[in-house]
């Protein structure tokens, strides 16, 4: 539909995505049924003496009265690991009476600020109802259960990086785990052992893309050979990932694939004697050919990072939105045969 995708490159180009597709299902099963060996309130005065993940003492009491106050509204463990998350990335699990210079303001464990949607002071310095109050808004947060933790504390916490929060997930996970007594967390909330946690975690998130229409700068073609931040230079890097290649020399590259656009992935999956089928399956290439489920003339890769028990499919992409949110990372659920194929991950050998 766009004539201006004559003017980019085919080899490298991946996706733009003429229709967004934006699933109302829930986030699995799998990943918000995680269940506590004890369903009641975590007792502060019974918790690790040990340090989990670097922290300990306050910190822990802090991490259990947030983990108390998302069960008091009945929010699922994701939840409630988000705002332990988004405790540690504000905070580090302490109740700081000062802000910094973005928000001199900012105050508690979540730095919250003084513009009325916190509550007073005593509100922000209070663990419980500034978690609370956190809740609140993240359960505002339209579709929050099916977002990466990362972006749900965002769109909750209006700070200026969506991708702010990532670093401290592993973290907050671990401490969770322990405060509240919750076997196999990491697994239940990631849904996707293979993939080793869920995020934005290209390795060049901002570098220079070739813009719709226009023409690409200088600096464009990632180090994998693709045009940077499309749906193929994601998926290429998240293959290498899986096989232990996160930096040069590459396990997988377009010069010696050969992969071209999206449209032509399947091509050279059938060149490899890779296998190909329609059973979607966790670190798959979820396919799209061109002009199929919403993707424009040069297809649509994604990768599969998990496969829910609602029978519906959760898949990571870049470049899956219209402008402006072209050329940046996202999380969705499809149904399962909304794809041409899935290319499955081809290993190690």
């Amino acid at each position: 539909m766009y004539t201006a995708l004559a003017l980019v490159p085919a080899l490298f180009l991946g996706l733009i995505l003429l229709i967004v597709l934006i699933s109302g299902s829930e986030q699995s099963a799998s990943a918000s049924d995680c269940t506590p060996v004890d369903t009641s309130d975590v007792d502060p005065e019974n918790l690790p003496t040990d340090s989990v993940a670097g922290y300990s003492g306050e910190q822990l009491v802090n991490a259990a009265l947030i983990v108390n106050a998302g069960k008091a509204m009945q929010l699922s463990v994701k939840g409630q690991t988000i705002g332990v998350m988004t405790a540690i990335g504000e905070s580090s699990l302490r109740v700081l009476d000062r802000g910094d210079k973005a928000g001199p303001d900012s105050r508690g464990l979540f730095q919250q600020r003084d513009n009325g949607a916190w509550g007073s002071y005593e509100d922000r310095m209070d663990p419980t109802t500034s978690a609370t109050n956190f809740f609140k808004a993240l359960q505002g947060v339209e579709g929050w259960e099916s977002l990466s933790p990362t972006e749900a504390a965002h769109k909750a916490q209006r700070n200026a990086d969506p991708f702010h929060y990532e670093q401290y997930w592993a973290d907050a996970v671990d401490v969770v785990a322990a405060v509240a007594n919750v076997e196999g967390l990491e697994t239940c909330l990631s849904g996707n052992p293979q993939l080793n946690g869920e995020g934005d975690d290209l390795p060049w998130p901002n570098s220079p893309y070739c813009p719709i229409g226009g023409t690409c700068p200088a600096g464009a073609v990632s180090p994998l050979g693709m045009y940077n931040r499309e749906c193929t230079d994601f998926a290429l890097w998240r293959l290498n990932a899986m096989a232990g290649a996160t930096s040069d020399p590459w396990k997988f590259h377009n010069s010696d694939l050969q992969l071209g656009n999206a449209e032509e992935w399947i091509n050279a999956w059938y060149r490899q004697g890779w296998d190909v089928g329609q059973e979607p399956a966790v670190g798959a290439v979820a396919y799209y050919a061109a002009n199929v489920g919403g993707a424009g003339a040069v297809g649509h890769v994604a990768i599969v990072s998990s496969v829910n028990d609602d029978g519906t499919v959760t898949i990571e992409e870049y470049n899956g939105q219209a402008p402006p949110n072209d050329h940046q990372y996202g999380i969705r659920n499809i149904q399962p045969d909304e794809v041409s194929a899935y290319l499955y991950f081809p290993g190690k050998d």
